[in-house]
């Protein structure tokens, strides 16, 4: 059962909200097998898709028809919505009157599918795809490098030092980024700071709960 509702306030982990409709409590604990009942919450600021979205959605599902050898162009975009609603449960939605929401998680499964398949991307798409925390984090996720796509290393940003054991150091204080080898080769050989700004990435802080998931650090 899906339910939408206004945003009321948030003070720390509460939400406070108001359904558009009322709800049936007890049907509700009867659906959840009479246990407690829990709730997906998807903010949405309600803003319509935007053309940069637009243009990357299409430049992944482009590369995916390539890549799959066998999916007509004209379809992939059909093929791929389906696939998305039919794993995640979405709403169906439009690409041309979509909110900025939809979209963003449309874009977040495609390039998780890419990645998941290893699916090559020329240098036009990667350049297109954000330089945000979101695309740093999947790019530490799948271990492929934010500025390429190849496979890739964990890379600090602040300097280990010669002779630190990495596995006891405080990962709280640093900041990471994927590299493949031969990027990670040329941060150290033209510095880290020329590094950045040539390639106009930023690397991001992860607490522990993160580390441990992408198994960074102890």
């Amino acid at each position: 059962m899906k339910f939408y509702a206004k945003l009321q306030g948030i003070i720390g982990n509460k939400i406070s909200a108001v359904l558009d409709d009322d709800v049936n409590i007890s049907r509700l604990q009867k659906l959840s097998g009479n246990k407690q009942p829990t709730i997906e919450v998807e903010f949405s600021d309600g803003r319509s898709i935007s053309v940069d979205q637009r243009k990357k959605i299409y430049a992944l599902i482009g590369e995916i028809s390539n890549w799959s050898g066998y999916m007509i162009a004209d379809e992939a975009p059909q093929v791929m919505k389906w696939q998305y609603l039919m794993q995640t449960g979405k709403d169906m939605f439009s690409l041309s009157d979509c909110t900025m929401t939809q979209a963003n998680n449309y874009l977040s499964w495609l390039l998780d599918f890419c990645f998941n398949n290893d699916i090559p991307f020329k240098t036009r798409t990667w350049d297109m795809l954000p330089n945000d925390f979101a695309m740093q984090y999947r790019c530490l996720t799948h271990r492929k490098c934010c500025i390429c796509g190849k496979s890739a290393d964990v890379a600090h940003f602040e300097t280990v030092g010669m002779g630190r054991n990495r596995h006891h150091i405080d990962h709280g204080n640093y900041h990471f980024m994927a590299l493949c080898r031969e990027h990670h080769m040329e941060q150290h050989r033209i510095g880290i700071k020329e590094f950045l700004q040539k390639y106009h990435i930023k690397p991001i802080k992860l607490d522990s709960d993160d580390r441990k998931k992408l198994r960074i650090g102890g």
